[in-house]
């Protein structure tokens, strides 16, 4: 691989983890996010009582809001 492609997939590993920092966050501190996904904006509300951590299984509703 050349050095491009390896610095290329660094910079969108460190993009993963802090959305997933962010969205954790935003989770325990019980808020809501707003993201783009299949051309839409959405809201994602999480569980308050979402122990494993995980950001996914803690999405309670998503709609869109345009």
């Amino acid at each position: 691989m050349s050095s491009k492609v390896i610095e290329t997939q660094a910079i969108l590993e460190c993009l993963d983890r802090a959305v997933e920092k962010a969205l954790d966050r935003k989770r325990r501190l019980g808020q809501y996010a707003v993201i783009w996904e299949e051309g839409q904006i959405k809201e994602l509300r999480f569980d308050e009582k979402d122990s494993k951590g995980n950001t996914a299984d803690g999405i309670t509703d998503t709609h869109g809001l345009g």
